[in-house]
């Protein structure tokens, strides 16, 4: 069982990553909001690989515990939903910005 000591610090990880990321976007000038969206969906990956080695660990242990299963399949699920929904976006973002093709 984690001590509450550690849900204290996962809870202070948390706040302090919503806040530096929050800082981070809103200083971001509009021009840059789509290769922003690029790298994030490329970061979010990166989590989703995480969370996915994470899910990985809970069932090669053998956890017992059915909530944090759920949680961490709905986290994955929800995750892989963002990246990909992200990348679609960002796709649909930058056909906007190529010219339509002429017709000779």
């Amino acid at each position: 069982m984690i001590a509450v000591a550690h849900y204290i610090n996962f809870l202070t990880i948390l706040v302090l990553a919503i806040f530096v990321g929050f800082e981070v976007i809103s200083k971001v000038p509009t021009t840059l909001h789509t290769p922003l969206m690029s790298a994030t969906n490329a970061i979010h990956g990166i989590v989703l690989a995480g969370a996915i080695v994470i899910v990985g660990e809970l069932f090669v242990g053998g956890s017992q515990n059915a909530l944090l299963t759920i949680l961490s399949i709905a986290a994955v699920t929800l995750g892989a939903i963002n990246v990909f929904g992200g990348f679609a976006v960002t796709e649909r973002m930058l056909e906007m910005f190529k010219g339509k093709e002429r017709t000779k």
